[in-house]
């Protein structure tokens, strides 16, 4: 084997009170092309990307040296349509896709819970990978250099609704608007959403789902940070849907819904709004990343 294609899917990460834990493969694709070169080439990417730093390399040349191998090089053709900077999964999804390449080409046949311990430590957390690679609603921890993670339904009717501005968010800046410590009954309020909320998911119960995504630990600081978000917010609540919360670190925001028609009636809504907001209507993604 001398070539392979990768898709993998966006992803939703923290869902409100699961910071950090919890994330949602949605089907949303990036396509990467990985093929044997004689020296690291690409297309598809801005020439400030198509260095050896890209997240797909590192994803790729992390598995070669987990298997104690020098990488070989590579051209990559990229086909991005997950939004970079947007809270939407990008930076995982273009380690997972490296990640799954290199073990298709090595020929490793490692597993996806062993490619997930080898990338999460260039990630620093697991809550896009996991769900990323394996597809589907996961909560993740990590101990001694392995990540653990469960797996979860998702009820068949909910619509996950994601609305993204026409600018960008920083993880680093979102993350730097963090306390360095909270209260003991903001730990506990959402320890108590989060043990709730893969139950609400999975009888796809709208009330029960509107309570969960409640938060006290990350949204109430960022919030600030995303010009606009009340406006969606209060525009959301008033056509039914109060299943409302940051998509990762943002600034994307997340609808979770039964309604089929709440995309189409939403996006109307939103037009009039500054910052362009594009409304996707997306599904689960049950597989996460695969060789196609």
């Amino acid at each position: 084997m001398n070539s392979v294609t990768v898709r993998v899917p966006a992803t939703t990460a923290n869902l409100a009170c699961g910071f950090d834990t919890l994330g949602c493969a949605l089907s949303l694709y990036n396509t990467l092309s990985f093929t044997l070169s004689d020296r690291l080439s690409f297309t598809g990417c801005d020439e400030e990307f198509q260095t050896p730093d890209n997240l797909a390399c590192q994803g790729f040349d992390a598995v070669y040296a987990r298997l104690g191998r020098p990488a070989p090089s590579v051209h990559i053709d990229i086909r991005a349509d997950i939004p970079v900077c947007r809270g939407l999964g990008s930076s995982a999804a273009m380690l997972a896709a490296g990640a799954m390449a290199a073990n298709a080409l090595s020929g490793a046949e490692l597993s996806k819970a062993e490619l997930l311990s080898i990338i999460t430590p260039i990630e620093g957390h697991p809550d896009n990978l996991a769900p990323a690679l394996f597809g589907g609603l996961v909560a993740s921890t990590s101990r001694d250099g392995k990540v653990y993670s469960a797996h979860y339904p998702v009820h068949e009717s909910l619509h996950f609704v994601v609305l993204s501005p026409d600018y960008t968010l920083s993880t680093h800046k979102a993350r730097a608007a963090l306390p360095s410590s909270v209260s003991f009954a903001d730990a506990v309020f959402d320890l108590s959403h989060l043990a709730m909320l893969p139950h609400a998911v999975a009888l796809g119960d709208e009330e029960m789902i509107s309570i969960c995504l409640s938060d006290k630990l990350h949204q109430p600081y960022r919030f600030p940070l995303i010009p606009g978000s009340g406006d969606v917010r209060r525009i959301a609540e008033d056509l039914g849907c109060k299943a409302f919360c940051i998509s990762g670190a943002g600034p994307s925001l997340l609808c979770l819904t039964r309604d089929a028609a709440f995309a189409e009636k939403l996006s109307a809504a939103v037009a009039a709004l500054p910052h362009n907001w594009q409304v996707r209507d997306l599904a689960v993604d049950p597989t996460g990343t695969e060789i196609i």
